[in-house]
């Protein structure tokens, strides 16, 4: 499924990106970011957190997870 490229060009579309702070545009990046992506999804299925998968996590993203990792949605 490819994305919507429709109103790639109305500014109203990403009006909402002049009211976020540097961390909330860190994310919006991120969490589009492919490799992210399969990161993220290789640490949530994980039966056992190693500190490999928690150390790539830390090193290549910058993250720390307080606890195992969860998916949420607003």
């Amino acid at each position: 499924m490819s994305p919507d490229t429709n109103r790639w060009r109305s500014s109203s579309t990403y009006d909402y990106l002049d009211h976020l702070t540097a961390p909330d545009v860190g994310w919006e990046w991120l969490r589009r970011n492919d490799d992210y992506r399969r990161d993220f999804d290789a640490l949530r299925k994980a039966r056992l957190q190693t500190p490999d998968l928690i150390e790539r996590a830390s090193v290549r993203w910058g993250l720390r997870f307080r606890c195992r990792a969860k998916a949420q949605r607003h």
